[in-house]
């Protein structure tokens, strides 16, 4: 994972290497923002895939079965997760987002509505598996 990581921060130099560039020919705000967010983004990914493989690489005593290369396939077997399979929550949580969104169109008070139910829709879909039949 860690060839990830170094795409993402080559995307980054990329994406800093073209702002520079447009803003000197062109001089327009808008499109240097827009790929100076580029590089924000594919910087704060690529650090965040870098520091999880050296937290991943510390607790397995070594490095990750993909990144090594006399590795199998076969060294990939096995429990990668647990992914809910019946959850309600993501569905109520994007409709509760698109109140918010519509809310800039129709009124500031559904914004403060939508607010309020993301909120606590996000709490429901974080804390769904700490409480009744399915708590571990």
């Amino acid at each position: 994972m860690r060839v990830q990581a170094f795409l993402f921060y080559g995307c980054a130099v990329f994406f800093l290497v073209t702002d520079v560039v447009y803003w000197l020919w062109s001089g327009d705000w808008t499109g240097t923002t827009a790929l100076a967010l580029s590089i924000g983004l594919a910087g704060l990914i690529g650090f965040y895939i870098h520091f999880t493989v050296r937290r991943l690489e510390r607790a397995n005593n070594g490095p990750l079965y993909e990144d090594d290369p006399e590795g199998d396939i076969a060294d990939a077997a096995g429990e990668l997760g647990f992914f809910s399979p019946h959850s309600w929550w993501p569905l109520f949580l994007a409709m509760s987002a698109a109140c918010v969104a519509l809310g800039v169109v129709f009124g500031w008070w559904l914004v403060m509505l939508g607010a309020a139910a993301t909120v606590m829709t996000t709490i429901g879909l974080v804390f769904e598996y700490y409480r009744g039949h399915f708590a571990h």
